[in-house]
């Protein structure tokens, strides 16, 4: 397989994404909110992270997993980002919204990503330079720019609430980030610096594809393969928008 190539690279995230949905549903209800020793991490997600990664070794990249930690491969010229399962509360409650992200970084930053949710099979992809869809549809992000006329992604409560129209916070930072490629969100924002790359890269991909805007509340790139680096993510459809929704960290 050429794993320099968006398109090559994305075959092989579906492939991966099947496999976690396999294993995944796989495990007994009664089992899935079953806990590691690990803080914030449930068993299901290594049950996840052993086949995404299985698969990913396989193809020659070097992986950088939430679950797992750097997994190095000699002259590997691809970096895959990897969350297998992001909304793990939710899988965990059979609540359908979790998702598998997947985004393989290259010397000039993000280059392909994958985000599926696995409860409904909706599945988003990008390529740099190459446009973000969903299902096979291009996607465009909102021209909203009022606060007032806008709905609002929240990971956590902020500092301030704003009089956005309407806010959801639905416990996946991946799938919100691509509620906002899509147009159906207007605009995300953190309530903290929580997120590491594997959370929002492909996500972010996606939206920036897409003409969304996307940046750290404290300015600091987003693009990286650190697993100690975390974020706080701001997104909205238009820099009006994003500009509006900074006041509620002010």
């Amino acid at each position: 397989m050429n794993t320099t190539s968006p398109d090559a690279l994305l075959e092989l995230f579906v492939d991966v994404a099947a496999a976690v949905r396999r294993v995944v549903s796989a495990i007994r209800v009664s089992e899935l909110r079953a806990r590691t020793d690990r803080l914030g991490q449930y068993a299901l997600d290594l049950v996840a992270d052993a086949e995404a990664c299985r698969i990913l070794e396989a193809a020659g990249v070097r992986i950088v997993s939430e679950e797992s930690g750097v997994h190095e491969h000699l002259g590997a010229a691809i970096t895959v980002v990897l969350d297998p399962v992001d909304g793990s509360t939710n899988c965990s409650r059979n609540i359908p919204y979790w998702a598998t992200s997947i985004c393989a970084l290259d010397a000039d930053g993000a280059l392909a990503g994958l985000v599926v949710n696995q409860a409904t099979g909706v599945c988003v992809t990008a390529r740099r330079d190459g446009g973000a869809f969903r299902d096979g549809t291009r996607l465009h992000a909102s021209s909203t720019t009022r606060l007032e006329e806008s709905m609002i992604y929240l990971t956590g409560a902020p500092p301030r609430l704003l009089p956005w129209k309407q806010f959801r916070a639905l416990g996946s930072a991946a799938l919100g980030l691509c509620e906002i490629a899509s147009g159906s969100l207007d605009g995300l924002l953190d309530a903290g610096g929580f997120h590491a790359p594997w959370d929002y890269l492909a996500g972010y991909l996606a939206c920036v594809e897409a003409g969304a805007v996307v940046c750290d509340a404290q300015g600091r790139d987003l693009v990286t393969d650190d697993i100690d680096a975390r974020r706080q993510l701001v997104a909205a459809g238009t820099p009006e928008l994003a500009d509006a929704i900074r006041g509620a960290l002010a």
